[in-house]
């Protein structure tokens, strides 16, 4: 049986290539994906600060790589652990799948429907020109948010399911922003992890 589903979904976006396959972690591999990363992931919580006050920043984080290389956003550091074998391998197939190479995974924990990430773009200078993005979804679904910088009429949104495989590339992300907006509804925890090349 094979394990990853590659049923692409091309969004038509100006300025951008978006992919998604819904269902590319079967339902009980996801499942187990998310319990093993959340148990032996070591979660740091970094404060932010906006005009001028210190706030936790809304969501767990972690830096994946075998470089060592650090990355940097916000004003904020994250210092690498080793890729374990699990990790290394789904880089690997997530690779292949979307022709690109990443030395890099950044996961996010959301808890609940109180963390969130704001409007933003993965264009800091370490990832290069016109980077490609891979974001896995595991655990509760969220709705991730897209609008193009200048054309204030593309706005979009999609549900982020369980097992899902998003893929941002060509100028999306010179062109386009993007967020995880808090909600209201009872949210269970999600783990999302960005596949990225950093320089």
């Amino acid at each position: 049986m094979d394990l990853f589903s590659t049923k692409k979904t091309h969004l038509k976006l100006p300025d951008a290539e978006l992919t998604y396959i819904a269902d590319f972690l079967p339902k009980k591999k996801a499942e187990n994906l998310f319990e093993s990363l959340k148990k032996n992931t070591n979660w740091q919580q970094d404060t932010i600060s906006i005009f001028g006050k210190t706030y936790n920043q809304p969501r767990l984080t972690a830096l994946f790589n075998n470089t060592g290389k650090t990355y940097s956003y916000s004003n904020i550091t994250m210092y690498p652990e080793a890729f374990s074998k699990e990790l290394l391998e789904l880089k690997q197939t997530i690779e292949k799948i979307s022709n690109s190479k990443f030395n890099s995974i950044l996961l996010n924990l959301y808890r609940n429907g109180q963390d969130s990430n704001g409007w933003h773009a993965d264009n800091e200078k370490e990832l290069g020109t016109n980077p490609t993005i891979a974001s896995l979804s595991l655990g509760a679904d969220r709705v991730f948010h897209f609008k193009h910088r200048q054309i204030k009429s593309e706005r979009h949104k999609i549900t982020l399911a369980n097992g899902s495989l998003l893929i941002m590339s060509g100028a999306m992300q010179h062109n386009w922003l993007h967020q995880i907006p808090k909600t209201k509804k009872i949210i269970k925890e999600r783990i999302n992890l960005t596949f990225r090349q950093i320089y």
